[in-house]
């Protein structure tokens, strides 16, 4: 498949160069756009070209043999953590109740676990209509194989439209082979979801292009639409009060589940990294000019009880590993407070934090981007600043 312009067509108006985010599209000494081999094949040009000049070469249109209308309700896997519901799962479960109140569809909670009865009430208290679980005492060790096989013949028994879950290590590993058995689309890392107002489609909205563009993704021809969401990207799902919801029991043993993995040992390892559920954290970036100076940022953090996070850049450079990097391509976080030290703010990184209830900005560029969402703006030399606040704070101060 590619993409071509028809010369004959071409006016050489430059609404297609101007529209390509690869920089796939050159213009010839007549005039003409051409495409060369930058081209990603994302059909922007195609869309955007007024004179119908761009087509697709080779593409073939499959036949659709799916009845869309069968498909209804809105789930979302309710992920375990040490035993309890996770954060993510009232998150996944705020997100699909703002879905519902468009669509008009039911909101359903999916549960892995040995005693799922007990934390599907959770779920009703927040608002859900449903939840179907599967009771197993092996279920409260996450085992990719067995999840699968469950979603997958909970989703094809059931039909939902809608299948979300949290972009975190267990949805990450499960759900894209989930949606390949179901041969059906899934869009990872979401910031966020809407409702296309005339299609009733679900856009699945996630950054692209270094976080250069938002991107909206639909899956018109294939359900369910999935879609995972990164953790603390949506707000989570207030108790509204006891609701009677309804709870729909799978009989484990009647699922060809199996797993290739047997599990001998389990060991305990002190999480000393956990920005996702930190109230306060404090981030280093490119202006800490070296490693060894994270440790200033660490004995800050140490005194007010923080998180210690890092700019990509940081992280590129050696200084600290890669558990710490916020942005984009690390962890998307929303503390109640975060301070920003020597980071310029580059839209990578905001991506990650901007939606902090607070957030302190400390650098000695006043045209420093990040001065844009700082609610605090500090325009000075971290190097004088930081040591000075560990000064009172250590005398208490």
């Amino acid at each position: 498949m590619e993409i071509k312009v028809n010369k004959q067509k071409c006016t050489g108006c430059k609404i297609c160069f101007d529209a390509c985010p690869a920089g796939a599209i050159e213009i010839d000494n007549e005039g003409k756009a051409n495409i060369n081999e930058k081209c990603t094949l994302c059909r922007l040009c195609v869309k955007e070209c007024p004179e119908n000049a761009i087509e697709v070469i080779g593409e073939e249109k499959k036949k659709q043999d799916v009845n869309l209308s069968q498909y209804k309700g809105i789930w979302f896997f309710a992920e375990l953590k040490h035993g309890e519901l996770s954060h993510v799962s009232f998150e996944l479960l705020g997100i699909s109740l703002k879905i519902a109140e468009i669509l008009k569809e039911e909101v359903c909670g999916v549960i892995f676990s040995s005693d799922g009865e007990q934390k599907a009430q959770q779920l009703f208290d927040r608002g859900a209509d449903k939840v179907y679980i599967v009771e197993e005492s092996s279920l409260d060790q996450f085992r990719q194989d067995i999840y699968v096989c469950l979603m997958t013949e909970l989703i094809k028994k059931y039909k939902p439209n809608i299948v979300l879950a949290s972009a975190t290590m267990i949805g990450r590993s499960f759900i894209p082979q989930t949606a390949a058995r179901l041969k059906t689309g899934l869009t990872a890392d979401c910031i966020d979801l809407a409702i296309d107002p005339e299609t009733k489609l679900l856009q699945q909205i996630r950054p692209t292009y270094g976080g250069n563009l938002m991107a909206k993704i639909i899956c018109e021809s294939h359900r369910p639409q999935m879609a995972t969401i990164r953790p603390k990207s949506v707000e989570e799902a207030k108790p509204t009060g006891n609701k009677n919801g309804l709870l729909i029991k799978e009989d484990f043993s009647k699922f060809n589940a199996t797993c290739r993995v047997d599990l001998v040992s389990k060991e305990s390892i002190e999480q000393t990294i956990d920005l996702q559920e930190a109230e306060i954290i404090v981030s280093g970036g490119r202006g800490l000019g070296d490693g060894k100076n994270f440790d200033m940022i660490r004995k800050f953090a140490g005194l007010i009880g923080a998180a210690v996070g890092a700019s990509r850049a940081a992280v590129d450079s050696g200084w600290i590993p890669y558990p710490h990097q916020v942005g984009q391509t690390g962890k998307t976080v929303k503390p109640k407070i975060y301070i920003a030290c020597g980071i310029s703010g580059a839209i990578q990184h905001l991506a990650g934090m901007s939606t902090s209830d607070y957030i302190i900005a400390i650098n000695k560029d006043p045209e420093a981007p990040i001065f844009k969402v700082a609610n605090l703006g500090i325009v000075g030399d971290i190097f004088e600043i930081i040591p000075r606040l560990i000064q009172k704070l250590e005398k208490g101060e």
